[in-house]
């Protein structure tokens, strides 16, 4: 998972990214076409993922799989988990990236937006984890990245709590699998400028804790590549991290309208 140019004579390993047409998700799609990678690309938009797809073949010369899928709908994830659970076609590396966030405050949201949001950043997680950590493990090799947030760690309501799970459930299984050869990773990324929050009908910011897409990636793979467990780019999210540690929820949940507007 280095940075440095893939050799030719290698087979290319397979990693299957969701939500993979915009934002992390099409970053770690190139990132990773570039560095040697055959792709699987999930996401719900036939015509998006497409064009992404035709452009990391002409681009990196990289075979690229598409599977149309809405990961709120059991039977659609369901065609994801078999394609990582093939042990004739191995995905070598899952990034559980697809997700989204609500604007309003809990009991302002639909409960079944409030539902959807919870199966894509916590059901398809598990689901979609259990389904490659078999394979990988009988291979004694293969990695997962989960894409959290920062926001795993204030109290910003039900958003928050999935990547708070996000956190705790890779955290127990980077320590289950490492002996088995399987890496998991939690990424943290703070506000980065994607189309994410345009989806929330958030301006995105430009000061310094808004993050650069491609700066992340590259961070998040060098952390994954070093085995670590839990990786949070730039050091303002690392002091702010470190600070949520420490500073009495009553007085984190006053922020958390930040990112809302």
């Amino acid at each position: 998972m280095s940075s440095t140019a893939p050799d030719p004579a290698a087979p290319r390993p397979t990693a299957l990214v969701t939500g993979a047409t915009a934002g992390i998700g099409h970053e770690f799609a190139r990132a990773l076409a570039g560095r040697g990678h055959d792709l699987v690309l999930v996401a719900r938009d036939a015509t998006r993922l497409e064009e992404v797809a035709a452009a990391l073949r002409t681009d990196h010369g990289a075979a690229v799989e598409v599977l149309v899928a809405d990961l709120t709908d059991r039977a659609q994830l369901r065609t994801v988990e078999d394609r990582l659970a093939d042990r004739d076609l191995p995905v070598d590396l899952l990034v559980n990236n697809a997700g989204f966030g609500l604007k309003q405050r809990f009991g302002d949201n639909d409960v079944e937006a409030e539902q959807a949001m919870l199966d894509v950043l916590v059901t398809a997680v598990m689901r979609l984890s259990h389904a490659a950590l078999g394979p990988m493990s009988e291979r004694g090799r293969g990695g997962i990245i989960n894409v959290s947030s920062v926001a795993a760690f204030l109290p910003r309501g039900t958003y928050a709590a999935a990547k708070a799970w996000v956190n705790s459930f890779s955290a127990w299984a980077a320590t289950e699998y490492a002996p088995r050869g399987v890496t998991v990773t939690a990424l943290c990324p703070g506000f980065t400028r994607t189309e994410f929050h345009e989806r929330m009908d958030v301006t995105p910011g430009t000061g310094m804790f808004w993050l650069d897409v491609r700066r992340l990636v590259d961070d998040a793979l060098a952390d994954h590549a070093r085995g670590r467990a839990l990786s949070v780019p730039s050091p303002q999210y690392k002091v702010a991290v470190a600070l949520a540690r420490v500073v009495p929820g009553r007085a984190l949940q006053r922020l958390q309208s930040i990112g809302r507007r």
